[in-house]
């Protein structure tokens, strides 16, 4: 099982080469449209299809859950996806969110600021001025999801295997080359333990999400994803109802099937700062 993500500047191909790409090594392709699809048949489409790449409004990420718990979502997606095999991932923090994985082949796709500019026109029937901002919409949106999403800068070339300049190379050769690094000997085929890695990054997206949108999650209560089918959650609650809820509430989360319970219920009263 192997796999690539191929992240784009806008107007420099990138689309076309992934699909390329996926199309060549015999790979299912995943971009917006079917990761959105895939969403849908989890039950998370709202939440996948509310957090665009791009970061969320300041104030929104700071008074309020709601966008951690679609990136939870989202990645959760992505990751059950990854579990199915030899898989080409388009953009939506991929390369960051697969980066730990040897059977993955992470590229980037970059050009001039003029060469974007004149594919753009051409691609969009956009005039230049129309281009230029929308190629900085792009940019902007894309580093603002990184940052929201993983503390990084989305052209940090340390994240990528290979970074292909498209100024002088056609939608052909640029696939060509990506093709032959993806069947390098650097590229290791994925073993158990790494889909077991999978299942647990999966899941621990999941309860967290869970534990976000219940409003659970607080300075005394705990989980942690012991593998890829259990959790055990502990720390302190305030009566034996809420121990059982939240039991509860872990037990419904698809992929759980067993939950640990070290809860604590508390019978005195919290000290103040």
């Amino acid at each position: 099982m192997y796999f690539v993500t191929i992240s784009e500047m806008f107007g420099t191909k990138g689309t076309q080469i992934a699909k390329q790409v996926a199309k060549g090594l015999n790979y299912s392709y995943y971009g917006e449209e079917e990761l959105l699809k895939f969403a849908e048949e989890m039950g998370f489409f709202a939440d996948a299809k509310k957090l665009e790449e791009k970061g969320p409004h300041l104030l929104e990420r700071f008074f309020s859950e709601k966008p951690k718990v679609y990136l939870d979502r989202l990645q959760s997606v992505i990751l059950e996806l990854a579990k199915k095999g030899d898989a080409l991932f388009f953009g939506k923090g991929s390369q960051l969110l697969l980066n730990s994985f040897n059977c993955a082949l992470h590229v980037l796709v970059t050009g001039s600021l003029e060469k974007r500019i004149q594919q753009v026109m051409e691609e969009k029937k956009v005039d230049r001025e129309i281009a230029e901002k929308m190629i900085h919409r792009s940019d902007q949106d894309k580093r603002g999801f990184l940052r929201f999403a993983f503390e990084e800068d989305w052209l940090n070339p340390n994240l990528y295997d290979l970074v292909l300049n498209t100024d002088k190379l056609s939608i052909d050769s640029a696939t060509k080359i990506v093709m032959e690094a993806a069947k390098s000997d650097g590229i290791k085929a994925c073993g158990m333990d790494s889909m077991k890695l999978l299942e647990k990054l999966s899941l621990q997206r999941k309860v967290e999400a869970a534990f976000l949108e219940a409003g659970v999650e607080s300075q005394h209560t705990f989980y942690n994803v012991e593998d890829g089918e259990t959790v055990r959650i502990y720390g302190i609650v305030y009566s034996l109802q809420e121990k059982e809820a939240v039991e509860k509430m872990m037990k419904g989360i698809k992929g759980v099937r067993k939950v640990i319970n070290n809860l604590t219920v508390f019978q005195g009263a919290m000290g103040g700062a």
